[in-house]
C-alpha cells in the first residue's frame, strides 16, 4: 500500500491530536504534533522572559528563533511521542494554561511560522505521516492526499479541556477556558499569515458528539479510501 500524507487541521481543543496520534500508531505513520512546536516556542519565549506584561519582544524573539530547535521522541511507557525543546522534555509543561494563553499570539508571528513549516515540511519529505495543526492542509502540505478538518462547539471543546486539566489537577476555571477557547478561534482565524480555515479539498469531521471509537471508524474508512484510490 502506497504511503500518503495525511492532514489534520481544526479548532483547538477538538482533539485533533489525540486523534492523528491513534490513525498514526495504527497505520504505522510518524506523527508530528506541529501545534506542540509552537506551544514550544510559546515556552522557550515565557521562560526567557520574551512576554514583558504579556507584550512580545518580537525583535529578540525573532534573533533566537534559528536557536529553537524542537524534536519529537517516543515515550515508551505511553506509546506516544513527546515534544522536546532544545533537547528537554517539555510535553507537560507545553500542555498548561498559561501556554495556551499565549500560544496563538505566538503563533501569528510570520517568522515563526515561516521557521516552524519549514521544520515540518523537512520532516514530511518521506510520506509516511500523519500532522495536524492549523494550516497544514492549506500551508505546509497543501498536495497532501488526505486532508481533514476537525471542528466542534465552543463549549464542548471548553468542558474537554476543562477536564483534561483537571485530571492533571490543575485549578482553573470552565469560565476561563470558554473565553481562551473563543479568544484562540478568532485569533487563530483572523492572522494574516496562514490563518485556520478549510482547504478546499477536506474532508469536514465535527466531532462533538462523536465518541472515540466513531471517530477511529470514519478516520479509518477515509485512509483506506485514499491508499486504494
Amino acid at each position: 500500500m502506497k504511503k500518503i500524507t495525511i492532514a489534520i487541521d481544526g479548532f483547538s481543543s477538538c482533539g485533533k491530536s489525540t486523534m492523528a496520534k491513534d490513525l498514526a500508531r495504527e497505520i504505522g505513520y510518524i506523527y508530528i504534533d506541529s501545534g506542540a512546536m509552537y506551544r514550544a516556542v510559546t515556552l522557550y519565549s515565557i521562560e526567557n522572559s520574551i512576554f514583558q506584561n504579556d507584550k512580545i519582544d518580537t525583535k529578540r524573539l525573532e534573533k533566537h528563533i534559528n536557536d529553537i530547535h524542537i524534536s519529537f521522541h517516543l515515550n515508551s511507557e505511553t506509546g506516544r511521542p513527546d515534544t522536546y525543546l532544545n533537547g528537554k522534555n517539555v510535553e507537560n509543561k507545553i500542555r498548561t494554561m498559561d501556554v495556551s494563553s499565549h500560544v496563538s499570539s505566538i503563533a501569528a508571528l510570520s517568522f515563526v511560522r515561516e521557521a516552524m513549516v519549514a521544520q515540518q515540511q523537512e520532516m514530511g519529505k518521506a510520506k509516511g505521516i500523519v500532522m495536524d495543526g492549523r494550516d497544514i492542509g492549506t500551508t505546509v502540505f497543501p498536495d497532501a492526499e488526505l486532508k481533514i478538518f476537525v471542528t466542534a462547539s465552543p463549549e464542548i471543546r471548553a468542558q474537554r479541556r476543562y477536564d483534561e486539566l483537571k485530571a492533571k489537577g490543575e485549578d482553573t476555571s470552565f469560565d476561563e477556558i470558554l473565553e481562551n477557547v473563543k479568544q484562540r478561534d478568532y485569533i487563530d482565524q483572523n492572522r494574516k499569515v496562514s490563518p485556520l480555515r478549510k482547504a478546499d479539498d477536506a474532508l469536514l469531521l465535527d466531532n462533538s458528539y462523536m465518541t472515540i471509537s466513531q471517530q477511529k471508524e470514519w478516520l479509518s474508512e477515509q485512509f483506506n479510501k485514499v491508499c486504494k484510490a
